[in-house]
């Protein structure tokens, strides 16, 4: 029986559902990720006692799973999109933008999909804009292989931004660390390649960054989509 089929237990003295339980846990993890997630310290934060919380939660992985879809209601489109590259356009910049307001999902991005009502209803919308287009295994590994690009890319954005809160560094200040060693290695003249990405490249923030590498995966799939010539 998954968490969302499991009934709830009566109310107590203290008022408790599920709801509180996964906005406490939501508020402790983005304060703190996922290691500062744990039963009894949602329990602290409700200020009940450790196992009220197992009434409604049996383990960590099942709360988990509830944190993961109350926030995948701020993915869920607001409109209905226009086509299917702007439903699966959406769902990856909605990803990103909600991921970093809560980082601890970039923990648990690409897994096994929750079958929360939120989870569904994303699922839903994205596929349904697809729907008609080619058969359901194409349209299937069109969004399996845009939803591993924004991973993939969100997971990196998070990783930088977590290694400059724990060096205290930007990426500015640690490219100015790092340059006279690679400026160093790149004169030995063995890496004419990575030499003329660093010199002739452009450099560019992590959103354009984004948004062009989503652009040149959706250009691929709209080829994989386009009905064959006659």
């Amino acid at each position: 029986m998954t968490v969302w089929d499991r009934p709830e237990p009566p109310n107590r003295p203290v008022p408790l559902d599920r709801e509180r339980i996964v906005a406490a846990a939501v508020a402790l993890a983005d304060e703190g990720g996922l290691d500062a997630v744990s039963l009894r310290k949602v329990a602290a934060r409700l200020e009940v006692g450790p196992m009220r919380l197992y009434g409604y939660i049996s383990t960590k992985e099942d709360l988990f799973d509830l944190m993961v879809d109350e926030v995948q209601a701020e993915i869920l489109p607001v409109e209905r999109p226009g086509d299917w590259r702007d439903a699966l356009s959406t769902l990856a910049h909605r990803t990103r933008r909600t991921v970093l307001r809560h980082e601890w999902l970039a923990d648990l991005l690409g897994g096994r999909p929750t079958l929360g009502p939120n989870g569904l209803a994303v699922a839903e919308s994205t596929l349904s804009a697809l729907d008609g287009l080619a058969d359901v295994d194409t349209v299937m590994r069109a969004v399996e292989t845009v939803s591993a690009y924004y991973n993939g890319a969100i997971r990196r954005e998070i990783t930088n931004l977590r290694a400059e809160r724990a060096t205290g560094l930007s990426e500015r200040d640690w490219q100015r660390e790092q340059g006279p060693h690679l400026t160093r290695m790149l004169a030995t003249g063995r890496f004419p390649a990575l030499s003329k990405a660093v010199y002739d490249g452009t450099d560019t923030d992590a959103e354009t960054s984004f948004a062009t590498g989503l652009d040149w995966v959706l250009d691929g799939v709209a080829a994989r989509l386009a009905p064959p010539p006659k």
